[in-house]
Formats: structure tokens, sequence, C-alpha cells
């Protein structure tokens, strides 16, 4: 998110110094973008450079200073709400990277960095749904004012983004364990067309005749028979 659009917003709403719209900020967006105090000032010396935002007061006894939105801030901001974001700018994404350079770098356990990023996907994952039941909680029973019930809306908001981001994620994790699990070489003996070789049958002894069998009934069964035929013909003669 523009830092310079987030604070002219919380000015469109009347003059603030730059602590409170610091305090905003972070209380609107649940801290997930946190600012620190240096760079709340730095943007607003550009916008009053630029002439979207003007000094509302001279420094107080504090020393501090309240701004307020010019006319042509309000039309820049009025833009902005209506103008989409522009996707095709996006900041790199370090998980994207990781992986693209671990599939192609050799030695590197591409199954255990998915796995290892899942785990921590889902963790987070559980966390943000932990938070988005204490958001709906404090929606529900906040009573005192609309900006009692307007912050936490707001919050829950960013978090459903957050969780359908990990929910993507981690299905985008699944699939690239798939893709990897396809692309591995498979063993040899997986060719259909090729017999393994403890497959083949034996080689038979120099000599031997295959058709015969030691182990068989019939040979034995003949010699008897043979044995039977000279005894009986003895008898005979």
């Amino acid at each position: 998110m523009s830092v310079r659009s987030g604070l002219m917003a919380l000015l469109s709403e009347g003059e603030k110094y730059g602590a409170q719209l610091r305090t905003e900020f972070e209380a609107r967006t649940g801290g997930t973008w946190p600012l620190n105090v240096g760079q709340v000032y730095t943007t607003l010396d550009r916008l009053v450079r630029d002439g979207l935002v003007a000094q509302a007061s001279e420094p107080d006894a504090d020393g501090r200073i309240a701004y307020r939105l010019t006319s042509t801030g309000r039309q820049v901001l009025d833009a902005w709400w209506t103008t989409p974001v522009d996707r095709t700018n996006t900041p790199r994404d370090e998980l994207t990277i990781k992986l693209a350079l671990a599939v192609t770098a050799p030695g590197v356990d591409v199954p255990r960095v998915v796995q290892a990023q899942r785990t921590a996907t889902l963790q987070h994952l559980r966390d943000l749904t932990r938070l988005k039941r204490e958001a709906l909680g404090s929606t529900e029973g906040a009573a005192e004012g609309p900006r009692a019930v307007e912050d936490p809306i707001a919050w829950l908001l960013v978090l459903e983004n957050l969780i359908f981001a990990a929910e993507g994620e981690a299905r985008w994790l699944d699939h690239v364990e798939t893709v990897i699990a396809r692309r591995r070489p498979r063993p040899e003996y997986a060719d259909p067309h090729r017999t393994p070789d403890h497959q083949h049958p034996a080689p038979h002894p120099r000599g031997a005749d295959p058709a015969s069998d030691t182990t068989a009934s019939g040979p034995t069964h003949h010699h008897a028979s043979a044995t039977h035929h000279t005894h009986t013909g003895g008898n005979q003669s």
C-alpha cells in the first residue's frame, strides 16, 4: 500500500498530528504494515512540497504540527480511491525466487524445502485464523461509538486478505510438490518394454533336455511300469 495515499486518506477525516497519523494507520491495518515516525514525517514533507497537504497550525507547546488535506490533495485522493491497483508492478516474492532456483540447483532437496515452507505457511494460517476469531469477537462486542466498530472491521478485512493469501500459498506449494514428483526420473526397471534381470529364465545346463523334468512323477512312474512289465514277462516264460 502507498504510505502517501494512506496518510492522505486519514487526513481527509480532519486535521491530525504526525504521531496521530502513525497510530491510526497501524490501528486500521492491525499493525500489518508498521510505520516509523520518521517515515511518516518524511512523507508529510513531500506531500506539503507537492501541495497535497498543508500545515493546519503553528507548532504547539510540545512542538507538534497539525496537518490538513488541501483541495488538490482531495482530488488526488478521490482519483486514488477509484483507480485499480496495478498488479503488473508487484514486488519480488522471495519464496517464488527460492523455489525457482532450488529446482534448477544441483544437490538441493526440493521436497524438503517445500515441506519446510508448507509447515511455516500452515502455522501462519492458524495464527491468522485465531486473530480473525478475536476480531469477530471485538466487532460483535463493540458498542461504544462508531469508531469502536469501524476499527475491528477494518482489521478484519486486512486479516481475511492475509488468510486468502496464505491459503493460496499452501495450494501453490502442493502444486509445486506434484510437479516435482512428476519430473523425477523413473527407475530403469519401470520401462514396460524391458524385462528386469531377475525375471529372465535361468539357462539350462549344457546337454540337458528342457522338456525333461526329474522332479515330475512321469519318469518315476514309467520306470516302475517297465520293471513290472519285465517281471510279468519272466513268469510267463
